[in-house]
């Protein structure tokens, strides 16, 4: 078996709504998609597959706590330049949301959240050093933007 690339994400959401708005809406994806059959209901995005990110709304009753087993965050990659990543941030922060900035070295990244708590990365990709030192994937700086 040879896994070439993430094929899609489904996160789980308590207000499917609420969550395209914040999906579509704040981030951009662009919705493909939806699924209203049988009390599951889900929204498709695209990002040139049939699919490569998907939320399926749940009652939210028993949510994880922050350390449970589960999803920790979905990254998106948004270009190769902190410029795009500072325009990122500028528009996260327009539509109130909390940003968490790191420098992973080869990328540098914008933590936040989604409207019910799914950790969510943007990033760009600043460096490919780690094709010769795969090790240069594991850092975590404080980033200024």
């Amino acid at each position: 078996m040879n896994i070439g690339s993430l094929g899609h994400v489904v996160v789980k959401v308590t207000d499917l709504e609420r969550s395209e708005a914040f999906y579509n809406g704040v981030l951009g994806l662009p919705i493909n998609a939806r699924l209203d059959q049988d009390g599951l209901k889900m929204t498709f995005f695209t990002l040139g597959n049939h699919h490569d990110f998907a939320i399926s709304e749940v009652s939210g009753e028993g949510s994880p706590a922050a350390q449970s087993v589960g999803l920790d965050h979905v990254a998106f990659n948004i270009g190769t330049s902190l410029d795009e990543l500072r325009e990122a941030k500028a528009h996260l922060e327009a539509a109130g949301l909390e940003l968490a900035p790191v420098n992973h070295g080869v990328t540098a990244s914008l933590y936040l959240s989604d409207p019910d708590g799914n950790g969510i990365e943007v990033y760009v990709d600043t460096s490919d050093v780690w094709r010769e030192n795969p090790q240069e994937v594991a850092q975590a700086y404080p980033l200024e933007l």
